[in-house]
């Protein structure tokens, strides 16, 4: 090929080193994103960055250094699990019954107690967390007179509805035979 062109060089044809030839082979290019969809199952074209029949995004591959570190990862917390199951079962010293004061706070002896219907004690309970939800609005500071304006406004709404929640539960309280 070089003899056909006239007036050019024999090393215009060669390749430009002839060392790169004679050296180590090159390595193939590891591609860093996935070759198949993972939602459909068809394979990317080549230099694709969403897949051509669902449209899903590709995603990077996962090398086999990260799934080593996530199985790594997996067994690290397996044994932290297994251990705090242990540590419990030591803490609770073989015993198969809760607490004593633990059955104060049960649903139903709260409502024996306190006279009140099902509908009635869940919207009170309700009134009581919107009331410590002004409270805890209180404790944001203002820096500007607007800021202040909106913790107010805040604080507003949670107090109404703690008041929706207390006028429900007085709607839902069952009356007395007394009354």
């Amino acid at each position: 090929m070089a003899g056909a062109a006239p007036g050019t060089q024999p090393e215009f044809w060669s390749p430009p080193t002839p060392a790169v030839l004679d050296g180590p082979p090159v390595q193939e290019s590891v591609s860093i994103m996935a070759e198949a969809c993972p939602r459909c199952g068809s394979e990317f074209l080549p230099n694709s960055k969403f897949c051509h029949t669902c449209g899903g995004r590709r995603p990077v591959a996962v090398s086999p250094a990260a799934k080593a570190d996530a199985a790594f990862v997996a067994a690290l917390w397996e044994q932290a699990v297994a251990g705090t199951q242990s540590l419990f079962r030591k803490l609770s010293f073989g015993q198969r019954k809760p607490p004593s004061w633990l059955a104060y706070l049960h649903f139903h002896e709260i409502q024996s107690r306190t006279g009140l219907s099902a509908g009635s004690l869940i919207s009170f309970v309700i009134g009581l967390v919107c009331v410590a939800g002004a409270l805890m609005v209180g404790l944001l500071t203002a820096k500007t007179l607007a800021d202040w304006q909106a913790i107010q406004f805040y604080r507003a709404e949670w107090l109404l509805a703690a008041t929706a929640a207390f006028v429900a539960g007085i709607l839902l309280k069952k009356s007395s035979d007394q009354d």
